[in-house]
């Protein structure tokens, strides 16, 4: 390659392109790793399950309407990941209408045809239940309409946006046998559209009313992370499932906290970036004293402090937030069963 500026540009696309297939992996390894529990559900049920989070995530500034069909068919998912999609779209939509609109979320019987599916590349003909979520908001370009999905992709100022939501929505969706896409015009809105594929067998009754009874604990959990309101709800959850949860809002506060606590400590749950001492940073100063202690991350986004120090690398456990309740506590009884089966030494 040659000297000069050509040359300096034409190594920083190269050097460019190899980082994004890096990224890319990167994010494929750990959605691999997210635990799929399929049941045939009431998409109904689903979404009427998280009204009450929606209301509180979305603000008073936002009215959100809720437009079921009646009468909808059953299909095969898993009713926690779903929940994670159906928040990702309405955290999406709220910061879409930053002076107030309209959410609407609404289920349908739909047939796909064969027009359908030679125009939507991926999708497959046939009864599909149609989930939508409809908002009035800024809307997006054609150029930013074609790279929503991709993994690390964000509009959002840095440090306020995902760059995962969507790529990780996909990614449950797709593993869900469903298509999704999106319709948006500049000052128009955006309409995101999930077709799941019918399934002929009744809503798994049993299996919902053990899902039901959320997962529970007595471990103790330390739990790090700076934004009060998020710290406030995990720590109210975990607590009502039985966990025992050390909490401090920061990573010295938390350094101080596991020094004056003379019990095991089971999981160190940690925001990934904080002032000061990043998560990655708190992890590895506990577990010098604490080898014992499980890891998991979570983040609401994902930056190149966080792929370098490598919060994304192949063992980690890792939380997308926004989170739900079910979410949170599927993840963690995850995370301390998969330590509690690995061969010592591991």
């Amino acid at each position: 390659m040659g000297d000069g500026p050509a040359g300096d540009s034409l190594e920083e696309i190269r050097r460019a392109g190899t980082r994004a297939a890096s990224l890319t992996d990167q994010l494929l390894a750990f959605s691999r790793r997210q635990v799929l529990r399929p049941r045939v559900i009431d998409l109904n049920e689903v979404v009427e399950g998280v009204r009450s989070m929606l209301h509180r995530i979305i603000g008073e500034d936002v009215h959100l309407l809720l437009d079921p069909e009646e009468h909808i068919w059953p299909v095969r998912a898993d009713a926690a990941q779903l929940e994670q999609v159906i928040v990702n779209l309405a955290v999406n939509a709220r910061d879409a209408m930053p002076r107030g609109g309209d959410l609407t979320i609404r289920t349908r019987n739909v047939r796909l045809d064969d027009d359908f599916v030679r125009a939507h590349l991926g999708s497959t003909p046939g009864d599909h239940v149609l989930l939508e979520v409809e908002d009035t908001g800024e809307g997006m370009s054609e150029e930013t309409l074609a790279l929503i999905f991709e993994p690390f992709f964000t509009t959002k100022e840095i440090g306020k946006g995902t760059g995962l939501g969507l790529a990780m929505s996909y990614g449950i969706v797709k593993q869900s046998g469903g298509y999704i896409e999106a319709d948006s015009e500049l000052g128009r809105g955006t309409t995101m559209r999930i077709y799941l594929p019918r399934v002929e067998a009744p809503v798994d009754r049993v299996a919902e009313r053990a899902g039901d009874e959320a997962p529970s604990g007595s471990e103790t959990i330390l739990l790090v992370e700076d934004e009060t309101m998020v710290r406030l709800l995990a720590e109210r959850v975990l607590r009502q499932q039985g966990y025992n949860v050390l909490s401090a809002g920061d990573a010295m506060e938390a350094i101080q906290t596991a020094g004056q606590y003379e019990g095991h400590i089971d999981l160190l749950l940690t925001d990934v970036v904080m002032p000061t001492i990043s998560g990655r940073e708190l992890a590895e100063t506990l577990l010098q004293h604490r080898p014992d202690t499980v890891v998991l991350y979570m983040s609401g986004y994902t930056d190149d402090t966080v792929v370098k120090h490598g919060v994304l690398a192949r063992e980690t456990h890792f939380l997308h937030k926004p989170f739900t309740p079910a979410g949170l506590l599927t993840k963690v009884r995850e995370v301390l069963d998969l330590a509690r089966s690995a061969p010592a030494g591991d």
